[in-house]
């Protein structure tokens, strides 16, 4: 499982979205539109799903090590 995530417009930050989801879950998951919350520049983001990317820590651990770095 992972955090569905988009990109401040404003300052380029990851933010995450709140939802918790697997890659392929929402890959299949239908178009949608939501707003998020911004930390960074205090402004509501406005996305949609193609906007979005899943972030698995899990996932990221095993390619830094396949490619010899530290997880």
């Amino acid at each position: 499982m992972g955090m569905v995530m988009v990109k401040c417009p404003q300052t380029g930050h990851a933010i995450s979205t709140g939802i918790k989801t697997d890659r392929e879950s929402f890959r299949r998951s239908t178009v949608f539109f939501s707003r998020t919350p911004c930390p960074f520049c205090r402004a509501d983001h406005a996305w949609f799903a193609g906007d979005a990317w899943v972030d698995e820590p899990s996932i990221r651990v095993r390619r830094r090590r396949s490619a010899g770095l530290p997880a």
